[in-house]
């Protein structure tokens, strides 16, 4: 009978029940789209942030400018450089893989034809191979994508595996306007510890300071420098957690925390905790975070994702105005059917689960609708915003359909309202 009732009421009012699966599917739709672009937003903006240059930066211990931060000790020997061998190690620590890229850098002032030339030294698409305990870490990483900005105005990047020797270089705009150097010509280095004569195979425009500068490959700078097998600086870039209370506690001091909170902050990608890491693989290195990197980072994340989860918020709050508006103008129609169920018995109760009953359903039907529809929405947002598809979370399907109800149950309440005063005498004999 209950269900015969249910069915009959479908049949009756199958426009009506259309337009609350519609409104259902379209807040579902927007939840389902942005719950899941929220889970997945987090490494999105990290990987876009990473176009934009390193966020760790590892230096000497005798150069370390917040060194305290770690309860470094400065009155150890220390030295100006870092052993090129010791690069390795960075694939070795607990959140090697967060390590997007990395490069070392040497620089050192040289001479052009009698004019005076920053040069650095870097790796720019290196192939890093590393054996500790027998193990072999692999990577190919470099320049290039720390410098993913830097527009080439001629020639091509230096492409350390395809050219032979190590003799090249890639020039600033501004310093080959006044040196006169385009792609394809020779000029010799000077410096204290010799010369170098180099092949230019790219100028850059990079917008910054760096388009005054020469740079070419690591070994030739140290060549250059008289620092065979060391380097001065390195640049890291890595994906990272928003720095939350834990992190900033941690950054202060790692010994005053907790044996819980160690263990939390050390297994969490926070960028204390790659660097702290960074410095137990290296013991005679500082890493730090470039902060105004790593502080807009979890910055960003932040106010990305509540601007998310205003437009779920406001999307199930249009949801129930629509529901709440439909249901009861569909009580109000059945009005009379509704009076005579009560007048030949029926309890307020199950009338209630009867009406509740065929929205629920409705209501589900529109959120199966709304999440495959939520879905399409993500890959777009996916594909316009981060240029990569969004995956999809089983978790994100149960929330939903937990949203829905508790939308539906909210929307219901004027309607079940006016089920509970409706009265059969005033109702069936026309009075008010």
């Amino acid at each position: 009978m209950f269900f015969r009732m249910i069915t009959g009421a479908f049949r009756r009012q199958w426009k009506k029940m259309l337009m609350i699966a519609m409104t259902v599917a379209l807040g579902a739709s927007i939840a389902t789209a942005m719950l899941n672009v929220m889970l997945s937003v987090g490494d999105k903006i990290n990987e876009e942030l990473k176009a934009y240059g390193s966020n760790i930066t590892v230096v000497p211990r005798s150069e370390a400018v917040i060194s305290h931060l770690y309860d470094v000790d400065e009155t150890e020997e220390q030295a100006e450089y870092l052993p090129e061998e010791t690069l390795g190690e960075f694939l070795t620590i607990f959140w090697a893989n967060n390590i997007v890229d990395f490069t070392p850098l040497l620089d050192t002032p040289a001479t052009v034809n009698g004019q005076e030339v920053p040069v650095v030294g870097a790796w720019f698409d290196h192939h890093l191979a590393f054996v500790k305990k027998g193990t072999t870490y692999e990577r190919n990483t470099g320049i290039i994508n720390l410098r993913s900005w830097w527009d080439i105005t001629d020639g091509t990047w230096l492409d350390e595996a395809k050219l032979k020797g190590d003799r090249y270089a890639m020039v600033g705009q501004k310093l080959a306007a006044t040196l006169s150097l385009k792609a394809g010509d020779t000029f010799t280095v000077a410096t204290d510890h010799g010369t170098e004569t180099l092949t230019v195979t790219g100028i850059f425009e990079s917008g910054d300071d760096e388009e005054g500068m020469l740079f070419t490959t690591l070994s030739t700078a140290q060549r250059l420098t008289g620092a065979e097998g060391q380097y001065k600086k390195a640049e890291v870039s890595a994906i990272t957690s928003p720095d939350d209370e834990l992190a900033v506690k941690a950054a202060k001091n790692p010994d005053l925390l907790t044996g819980d909170e160690y263990d939390l902050w050390y297994c969490t990608a926070y960028v204390s905790s790659i660097c702290f890491q960074i410095q137990e693989a290296i013991p005679q290195a500082s890493a730090s975070a470039v902060r105004q990197i790593a502080d807009s980072e979890g910055k960003i994340l932040e106010k990305t994702e509540l601007l998310m989860a205003l437009i779920t918020l406001m999307s199930l709050i249009g949801a129930t105005l629509g529901i709440s508006n439909l249901v009861t103008s569909g009580v109000m129609e059945r009005s009379a059917e509704l009076a005579l169920m009560k007048a030949v018995g029926a309890k307020n109760g199950q009338i209630t689960r009867l009406i509740l009953t065929e929205i629920i359903l409705t209501a589900l039907v529109g959120a199966a609708v709304g999440y495959f529809m939520g879905y399409a929405f993500a890959q777009i947002i996916g594909q316009r915003v981060f240029s990569s598809s969004i995956e999809m979370s089983g978790m994100v399907a149960f929330l939903v359909t937990i949203l829905v109800i508790a939308v539906t149950l909210v929307g219901s309440l004027p309607a079940v309202r006016m089920i509970l005063r409706l009265r059969p005498s005033e109702v069936l004999h026309g009075g008010h």
